[in-house]
Order: C-alpha cells, then structure tokens, then sequence
C-alpha cells in the first residue's frame, strides 16, 4: 500500500485493489481530533472523491495495548477540549476554525459519493460519532446493494458502521456545558421515538448491540475479527465500493437481546415539552431508572439541556446542511455570548479536563432558573446568509 498524506495523527493509504484506508493514530488521546488532523482527513476524502481509483474508504482508530499500541480498541474520543479551554481564553480564532472544518468534514462525510465503512471500536464520542453517522448503506436490505446485473446502484454513497463488543457510543456534551454537535442535532433527533432527546439531554453510553438497536450502527462483529477483516480488505482486489461493503456486511454476527433499556419510559419521559416538566416527571416517577435519569440531568449544564433540546427539536425539521450551520451559530454563541471563564462550555471543560474537580459552576444553577430569554439568543445567527461560515454546504 501506498502512503497518501500521512500527518503524525492520521494516516492515509491507497490499496492496489482500489480502496482508501484512514487510520487515526493518536491513541494517547484516544484520537482526540486536532484541526490538523481534520484537514488531513478532509483533504484525503476529498482527493479520493474523484479519483476513479478509489472504490470505498474504510476508518479506523489506533488503540492501547498494554504498553504499546494496538491496530483497533479506541475509534475517537470527539474534539481536543483541552484546546478549545486554551483557545477560548487566549482568544484565539483557531477554535471558530476548529469548528467550521469539523463540520465541513462532517458534511463531506454525509454526503460522500463512495461507500464508507467506519470500524467504530472502543470509545466513539462527540467528533468521533461526527466521522461515522453518515447515512446508513443498509438502509436497503443487503440484496439489493448490487443489483442483477451485478452493476452498482445509483446511490453510491452511504456508510457501514460496524462496532464490536468494545465499542462505547455517546454525545456527552451537555457535561461540559456544549451540545451534540458535528450533526448530532440532525442523526439523533431522527432516531426512533424520543431516543434521540434521551441520548441528547443525557449522554448516556451505548453498548456495541445497543448502538445496533439505536439505530446508530448496522453490526457488530467480534472485535478479535477486525484485524483479519482489515487486512483482508486491504489485501483483496475488489470489483466495487459497494463489493466491499457488503463483504464486510456479511461478518456480522447475529446481534444479542440487548435492546435499549426502557425505551417505553424514554419515550413517554423525553417527549415531553421542556426539560423542566421532564426532570420533575423523572424525580415523582417510583422506579430507579427514572430517580438515576434525572439525577443525571441535574449535573449537567441547566442552560445547555434547554438549548440541546430546542436544537433536537428544531433539526427534527431541518436537512442536514442547515442543521450544521446551525451548530456554528450555537458553537459560536458557547464562546462567545459569555466570554472566556464566564463561558458555560469553558467551564465545564476545566471541571471536567483541566482542574478535574468534576465540579463545575454552571451558570443558572438550577434548571427551574433557565427562561426562554437565555435559550433564545443562541438561536440568532450572528452572521448574514451570505457571510455564513458553511453558506456554501
């Protein structure tokens, strides 16, 4: 295989058979993204596009291994928070450049013309679900990713995310005071029933076969399996992109009982109108599930679960690349609206990453504080259409 514009922390490969092969490989912080690394990862995406060479593009993340590192165990932990701490108070103009090529990658991700497989193991959270929830390949049954003819269809362009036993899947966001983010307003609010404001609001961690039954992944396979399909994929010379992806469809393994634990009460709870009604439904409800629910909500952000919520409801209406723009204008107003340490997203990030006091000051302090006066203004764009840092999604 033939290096393509490897950086320190992403590796870009060709294969002779026609595939694209993206490592992360920052495993000791569990391939946390940095701005170069996205542009590495846009760049690399964007020359394979059209490169009638490359068929698909498979995605990995680099792991632990006792003292040393390992092929698979860790997928992306989300963002550098350590930098978006330091750089909101320097006032640096990186961290708006951060956010504008993450969600341009995210876009590119979505919308890509060529199959994209994405082995999520290990941790996937935050910027990590941003670079594997394009729109599912199965979401047409496997016959008929090839047609009779054995000629590809012409919607060409979806992603197979595959996770293991290992994998663990969330949007936390809202712990450090921010939203889910790289499009998660728009793959979680369309998940089924209210899961997506239940895994929004809450950040729960979803389990590989629970991820599966989310519907924010389409199998799992063993993660002892994924170095020999790995290996096989880049050894193999494959007729298509959708070949490809169906080969490693076919690795599945039957998924276990696992389904999302109260889902009727998720339902019934988070469909709720605002986050007042359904953290005081959760704390008189007589079951622990809803006692725990809702003291986990009492230490999130209270401002950031009522922007989080209108987000989720909003994008429900929206298509993707308004969804994002969006998020720029909310990932703006984190930072700026309050700024510096009066940021509610700087603040949860040293409680969180940088005192590590788990102890963060947020700003109301109570839920029942939040009026839709606080809420509202991170809905405004600070830019007109046309100066829209995404107007060209």
């Amino acid at each position: 295989m033939n290096a393509a514009t490897p950086t320190d922390f992403v590796i870009a490969e060709r294969t002779p058979g026609g595939l694209g092969l993206i490592t992360l490989n920052r495993p000791q912080a569990l391939n946390a993204l940095s701005l170069e690394m996205i542009q590495a990862l846009t760049a690399s995406l964007r020359d394979w596009q059209h490169d009638a060479a490359i068929k698909a593009v498979a995605i990995r993340g680099m792991g632990k291994s006792g003292d040393g590192f390992a092929p698979f165990g860790a997928f992306c932990a989300g963002g550098d928070i350590r930098f978006f701490h330091e750089a909101a108070l320097a006032g640096d103009a990186a961290l708006g450049d951060f956010f504008t090529a993450e969600y341009t990658l995210n876009h590119l991700i979505h919308t890509y013309g060529k199959p994209y497989i994405a082995f999520m193991d290990g941790i996937v959270m935050g910027g990590g679900m941003g670079l594997c929830q394009g729109p599912s390949a199965l979401a047409a049954p496997l016959g008929e990713l090839t047609s009779a003819s054995g000629k590809p269809p012409a919607r060409q362009g979806a992603a197979l995310r595959v996770v293991t036993e290992r994998s663990k899947m969330a949007m936390p966001e809202t712990r450090i005071g921010l939203f889910p983010d790289v499009g998660g307003g728009y793959f979680l609010s369309r998940l089924p029933g209210h899961l997506g404001e239940y895994l929004a609001l809450t950040g729960h961690v979803l389990k590989g076969d629970e991820a599966v039954a989310a519907k924010l992944a389409d199998g799992c396979v063993p993660s002892g399996q994924l170095e020999g399909i790995w290996q096989y994929l880049a050894g193999t010379a494959w007729s298509s992109g959708i070949a490809a992806q169906h080969w490693v469809a076919s690795q599945f393994i039957a998924g276990s009982e696992d389904q999302i634990s109260a889902r009727g009460h998720i339902d019934h709870y988070f469909g709720l109108p605002a986050v007042r009604g359904i953290v005081t439904a959760l704390e008189a409800a007589d079951s622990d599930w809803a006692r725990h629910t809702a003291a986990e909500l009492r230490t999130r952000s209270p401002l950031m679960l009522h922007v989080t919520l209108e987000q989720v409801r909003r994008a429900r209406h929206m298509d993707l690349a308004d969804e994002l723009r969006m998020e720029r204008d909310l990932v703006h107003h984190c930072f700026h609206l309050r700024e510096g340490a009066a940021s509610e997203t700087v603040e949860g990030i040293r409680a969180l990453a940088v005192d590590k006091d788990h102890a963060p000051r947020w700003h109301p302090a109570r839920i029942e504080d939040i009026t839709p006066g606080m809420v509202a203004p991170f809905f405004v764009s600070p830019w007109a259409p046309p100066d829209h840092p995404l107007a060209d999604l």
